[in-house]
């Protein structure tokens, strides 16, 4: 049961007498096995990334982002220091361990301590990190983060309706789709439609676990390739 019955008979959300408000992320470093996760600086990650999101010759990677593409470097360093400043969101540049360069950026936004509730969005991925297993340690050190670290009770992932790649990646990393918010909000001159989804507390150590065992050195080979799926990890 995930209610009560109050005085008069109608039903009411579980007590929560022992809850305070969360700690806001504190921009630590978060480090794995294939990324690291470190505050966004434009003058320190500003020229991998721009490097990076060169070999997106189409564009392809800012189609569902609300800003992109950038056509020279002057501008995307100054939308990376703005995104670097203020504590909502707070930005994480995803370093490769392997070579060392940084290849992605993702946020932590809409941060609701006092409820517990906070998102991970603002995910730009250059094709250097897509499809690897540094691409989804990042996402995994992030959620870490929030529920080990901070204790949060909800972890939020939103995406427009339209983005079959990140709703494949959400169900992939252990969200559930919460539903769909249309008319939602205006990018770029077009409608979206948003599609929620969530991993909530009681929800991650079984999370926790799927990565963990996915991450461990013996699901890879000798080549890097994974024996065994994210998603069978966790089932």
């Amino acid at each position: 049961m995930d209610h009560s019955i109050n005085h008069l008979g109608q039903p009411i959300g579980f007590a929560l007498p022992e809850w305070q408000a969360c700690p806001r992320p504190d921009r630590r470093v978060l480090a794995g096995r294939f990324a690291r996760l470190e505050p966004l600086d434009a003058a320190t990650h500003g020229n991998d990334l721009w490097s990076a999101f060169a070999a997106d010759a189409e564009g392809r990677c800012w189609t569902y982002m609300p800003f992109g593409p950038f056509d020279e470097q002057a501008g995307f360093t100054a939308f990376l220091a703005a995104m670097s400043q203020g504590d909502d969101p707070v930005y994480y540049a995803i370093v490769d361990q392997a070579r060392g360069t940084t290849v992605g950026i993702a946020s932590f936004m809409r941060i609701q301590p006092e409820h517990g509730v906070i998102e991970v969005g603002g995910i730009a991925y250059a094709p250097a990190l897509q499809r690897t297993p540094a691409a989804s340690e990042a996402m995994f050190l992030m959620m870490a983060h929030a529920f080990d670290d901070l204790g949060y009770r909800r972890y939020e992932w939103k995406c427009d309706a339209l983005n079959a790649a990140s709703r494949r990646a959400a169900a992939r990393l252990g969200f559930s789709y919460d539903g769909l918010f249309e008319q939602a909000i205006i990018y770029k001159g077009r409608n979206r439609d948003t599609a929620w989804f969530s991993v909530l507390d009681r929800d991650w150590p079984k999370v926790k676990r799927g990565f963990e065992t996915w991450l461990s050195p013996e699901n890879f080979d000798a080549a890097g390739t994974q024996r065994r799926g994210l998603e069978a990890c966790r089932a």
